[in-house]
């Protein structure tokens, strides 16, 4: 296989991205991310800001400000919507069919690479049509100039997503973060390059706010003088009144960023290339994963063929990890007896199954701290740790038994809505249990709306993990919206606060009867997304 195979493994791939829910999802966060990027004129919440004031919103200043948010979420979002593609060659058996080809390891991670990079691209180009939309519409300048509006787009936003492209696949290859670590990890690195990205001297021009945001303020000086607040943000932000608009045409990119641009989409590019040195193509026999993997089929085989000759019912096994395994208890039917009591805690110890020992430590340690700190610290601190702590568990819901090819079994339970409610009530359970601390301080306190709040919280995240679970059939999508809802939640965005974290003068501050009623109406819609697929597969 040469260089012409190339476009067809790329091709390939990259339709089978893009049909998943998990690029929906993400694509039309990133339209509602352009759209508060250039809100309306009366906008309380905006993404760029320079203190009180914003441009104009013509071709230069609505292609910058949609490029730098577009860069922002899809250097985060974007990367859990590409990974997992060597992961999902061998759960389809593509890549032993690959490994049995005398395609070269590097032809197949550039295919991957390549990949990874057009699905984010078309991200991208979809964010730019919005740009020039949001232009029309909002009306303050319907003069269009196609090279200050998308101009943004390809030297700013483009290069980030070709590092995230190589991230992704990198990640794929390193034993320690191609599971649910890798994606904490990211969220956590896509924070750092968030924050650090946005300063002037950043490596590689990093968003490239710095020449930006130094042209807005020279504009922004030449109309209005030092007067005012003039520090530049990036992010979503709250705002008590409307920015006031001034006067910004665009600026020229230096040859300097432009050549550090070009840098970056070369790091890049050996960044994707690098697994190359140990990554072992679907080959069982270079692979440890593989052998892993082969180890755990045969001991499954002969764990079968054990109950088979004493007569048992034999029990799939899933293993979250080599090292990991979980049985699946018998499933209850109506005829025997089994109760509601029992199916939840059927479904509490799959959801815990093959959790670390070092895990439930950790655990232990923040409801000691939410026992012992004081209040405003466990409100402030504790509650949002504890409920952080489970979102690799809390992913599970809704998708464990399509990832881990339990969903015919399962599907032979006579009640299936009995089950999918266990399911829910099992993460109810274990968000419960992990806030119990904060619960009693604030029992102590006679804290009673924030009770309600911790209420809502121990409702509402299990429904939207389940909800999503069910209906993306994916882990990684739970982890990719509730990552960035709770470090809004973290920022004093009370708006979101689903947990009352947020407080003023002592009190939430968050819509607290809303997350109840939202955590009821997420857990109707799984109801009648679960109940459509089985009705569209029967």
């Amino acid at each position: 296989m040469n260089l012409r195979a190339l476009p067809g493994l790329t091709a390939g791939d990259f339709k089978d991205r893009v049909r998943r829910p998990v690029h929906l999802v993400v694509l039309l966060a990133a339209v509602g991310l352009g759209c508060l990027a250039v809100p309306p004129t009366d906008g309380r919440w905006v993404i760029l800001a320079l203190g009180e004031y914003r441009g104009t919103y013509t071709s230069a200043y609505v292609g910058v400000a949609t490029a730098l948010a577009g860069g922002l979420w899809l250097t985060l979002g974007g990367f859990y919507v590409v990974r997992k593609g060597l992961a999902r060659d061998e759960e389809t058996r593509v890549g032993q069919i690959l490994a049995a080809t005398p395609a070269r390891t590097v032809l197949l991670l550039a295919a991957k690479f390549l990949s990874n990079f057009l699905v984010l691209a078309s991200m991208l180009g979809v964010l730019a049509v919005t740009a020039l939309c949001l232009q029309l519409v909002r009306g303050e300048d319907r003069g269009v100039d196609p090279v200050a509006l998308f101009q943004p787009f390809l030297v700013m936003a483009l290069p980030l997503l070709v590092l995230t492209a190589a991230a992704a696949l990198l990640f794929e290859t390193v034993p320690v973060l191609r599971g649910g670590l890798g994606n904490i990890a990211w969220f956590c690195v896509a924070l750092v390059v968030g924050i650090k990205g946005q300063s002037a001297d950043a490596p590689f021009g990093g968003f490239g706010a710095g020449p930006a945001a130094d042209s807005l303020r020279a504009a922004l000086t030449e109309e209005f003088g030092k007067a005012g607040d003039h520090t530049f943000s990036l992010g979503l932000t709250q705002i008590p009144e409307p920015l006031t608009p001034f006067r910004w045409d665009g600026f020229t990119f230096g040859g300097d960023f432009l050549v550090s641009r070009l840098l970056l989409v070369a790091a890049a590019v050996a960044l994707a290339l690098l697994p190359a040195l140990w990554f072992g193509r679907h080959d069982p026999t270079r692979d440890r994963r593989g052998a892993a993997a082969k180890a755990g089929a045969e001991d499954e085989a002969a764990a079968l063929s054990g109950a088979g000759d004493t007569g048992q019912t034999a029990v799939p096994v899933y293993r979250p990890a080599p090292t990991a395994a979980l049985t699946l208890p018998k499933t209850a039917t109506e005829r025997g007896g089994r109760t509601f009591g029992r199916l939840l805690a059927g479904e509490v110890r799959i959801l815990v199954g093959g959790v670390s020992p070092w895990w439930w430590a950790v655990a232990a340690a923040l409801t000691v701290a939410g026992l012992t700190l004081p209040l405003d610290a466990v409100t402030g601190l504790v509650l949002p740790a504890v409920w952080i702590w489970p979102v690799l568990v809390w992913s599970r819901l809704g998708s464990l038994p399509v990832e881990h090819g339990l969903e015919g079994l399962l599907g032979a339970y006579p009640a299936p809505r009995r089950r999918l409610l266990a399911a829910w009530g099992s993460g109810v359970v274990l968000t419960a249990v992990l806030g119990v601390a904060p619960l009693l301080r604030m029992a102590f306190a006679a804290d009673l709306p924030g009770l309600a709040a911790w209420l809502g919280g121990v409702l509402f995240i299990p429904s939207l993990a389940l909800l999503l679970g069910v209906v993306c059939r994916t882990h990684r999508v739970f982890q990719v919206v509730y990552l960035p809802l709770w470090y809004l939640v973290v920022n004093q965005v009370a708006a979101l606060d689903f947990m009352g974290a947020v407080r003023e003068a002592g009190v939430p501050a968050g819509p607290t009867p809303l997350f109840p009623l939202l955590a009821l109406l997420l857990l109707g819609a799984t109801f009648l997304a679960a109940g459509t697929r089985r009705n569209l597969t029967a």
